[in-house]
């Protein structure tokens, strides 16, 4: 087992899963308009399970799908992290940057700040040449965070294989930000072992 990592910024703390997350987590994906841009909502199984496996990533690398609290009131907002994601991608192997937040943290800045501290983390840290990012075409407010971020467009779409077969989120689009790439903020928060 790995130490797990927490990072900080002026805002935020990104940190392993705490079981009062799940709660919180499981209001965020059962919401029909935060998860509009995914395939379905999930019941709280199937919530609570990408929480364990985000926790177990952590566990084992030391980073993957970090909890997000609020420094200021140390209130739960969602999930921002480093992922290895399963899904048969045509540009597997690759390290993904995910996020996910309650609605009521929606354009505060919250995803981007807590974004760049992970792609500090994985091209100062972790000596990544590459992060990606990916979404439905149709999801508009990530592809933002994404430009926000520094990542590039790359050219077409691609079919999610997770995505039922004629849905309207099928057609993905592939974000990707290159090491040498990286326009790195003055100062970088540093990372803390919890």
């Amino acid at each position: 087992m790995t130490d797990a990592i927490s990072l900080h910024t002026d805002r935020l703390l990104l940190r392993p899963w705490k079981a009062t997350d799940l709660e919180p987590f499981h209001r965020l994906n059962r919401d029909p308009h935060a998860l509009r841009f995914y395939p379905a909502t999930l019941d709280r199984a199937q919530s609570d399970a990408i929480a364990q496996r985000s926790q177990s990533l952590i566990e084992e690398h030391g980073w993957g799908p970090w909890a997000v609290e609020l420094n200021e009131t140390g209130a739960f907002i969602g999930m921002v992290g480093l992922n290895r994601p399963t899904a048969d991608l045509y540009f597997q192997p690759c390290v993904e940057l995910v996020w996910r937040l309650l609605p009521e943290y929606w354009g505060k800045g919250f995803a981007t700040e807590a974004a760049r501290a992970c792609l500090a983390f994985a091209f100062k840290e972790l000596e990544l040449e590459q992060i990606v990012a990916y979404t439905a075409q149709l999801n508009l407010p990530s592809q933002t965070v994404m430009q926000r971020l520094g990542m590039t467009e790359q050219p077409g779409t691609f079919d999610h294989p997770g995505v039922p077969a004629g849905h309207k989120l099928v057609p993905h689009v592939l974000y990707t930000l290159d090491r040498k790439d990286w326009n790195p903020p003055a100062s970088v928060p540093p990372k803390a072992k919890s």
